[in-house]
């Protein structure tokens, strides 16, 4: 059975949410960044649900052309179209009684959008060149990284479709949203890695995990596992150093901290005011000569970074 990483509070909800529609027959739709594992909760889901001794069917709606997309949800009959030299079912028919998932659902025509919808709401449909109804009993989850909200208004994601699809949404936090998971992903990816590749190596460095738990992973969970699987790959002993990085993940992750330790200009101008205010030991009136601005525009600076000041205040002067 799938297991998921959660010490996190965000990943604990989600799954928390998770396991409740998982007894369901309840559509669900998982949304978040690239990366961020929607296959995994997924699969999870019908693993937990009274379906997980049937099938799971996934159709990647982004990777096939638009005029395939019907085809392989609703299938066709022989001479639906040039080559079409015998019958074949979709995966629909293919998941049923078990769990139909969707992957990036936003990409689906406007047209097999349409269709969709009626087999949602009739639990029927007739393959591309059929007269025949087909009754289908399959749970559906679909999964996106996009907007659907955002799509709706620009007319390209039907909006009775979206309400049908989001019976329960599950939006799944990006992982630098989650760092509690970092360190025990890292741990899990390294142990996979090594038995797949058959290396010694048993644990990461310190200065690695702090590197891995401070980065940002903009490619989420994907990035992180193959990160760490091309450090298992070079690796010599038993413990996972951080020059067993790739150079150009050490590069970006190096560069992020630079960024995150440089100072603002707010932070510049605030530091800058308060070491005139010490030098001219509180007198503001003096400190506002120095920085060349009004006492007025000195104690606004002054109350927006929380230093009270009293303007009438006459030991100023």
């Amino acid at each position: 059975m799938i297991e998921i990483v959660a010490q996190s509070n965000e990943m604990r909800e989600v799954l928390r949410l998770a396991e409740r529609v998982a007894a369901t027959d309840s559509t669900v739709l998982i949304t978040g960044e690239s990366g961020t594992g929607k296959d995994t909760l997924a699969a999870w889901i019908h693993d937990r649900s009274s379906r997980s001794g049937q099938a799971m069917v996934k159709i990647d709606c982004a990777a096939l052309p638009s005029e395939l997309i019907e085809a392989e949800l609703f299938g066709y009959e022989r001479g639906a179209f040039t080559g079409a030299t015998e019958g074949r079912p979709g995966r629909f028919e293919a998941a049923h009684k078990g769990t139909l998932l969707l992957d990036e659902i936003a990409h689906l025509t406007v047209d097999a959008q349409a269709k969709l919808l009626r087999v949602i709401e009739t639990r029927e449909f007739e393959r591309l060149g059929g007269r025949r109804a087909i009754k289908v009993n399959s749970r559906l989850i679909a999964l996106t990284n996009v907007d659907l909200s955002e799509a709706i208004r620009r007319s390209a994601f039907r909006e009775d479709l979206y309400y049908r699809l989001n019976v329960v949404s599950l939006p799944l936090p990006a992982l630098r949203k989650r760092r509690d998971d970092i360190e025990p992903l890292s741990q899990l990816f390294l142990e996979r890695s090594a038995a797949k590749h058959g290396r010694a190596v048993r644990s990461i460095g310190s200065t690695a995990r702090k590197v891995l738990a401070d980065y940002s992973w903009p490619g989420n969970i994907r990035e992180l596992a193959n990160a760490i699987e091309r450090a298992v790959i070079v690796s010599a002993g038993t413990v996972l150093d951080l020059e067993e990085f790739s150079p150009a993940w050490r590069a970006a992750a190096a560069a992020e901290h630079a960024a995150q330790d440089r100072p603002t200009l707010a932070d510049l101008e605030s530091s800058y005011v308060r070491e005139i205010l010490d030098e001219c030991r509180g007198n503001k009136s003096e400190a506002a000569r120095i920085l060349g601005i009004s006492r007025k525009n000195l104690y606004e600076r002054l109350n927006r970074d929380g230093v009270a000041a009293d303007p009438t205040d006459p030991t100023d002067d």
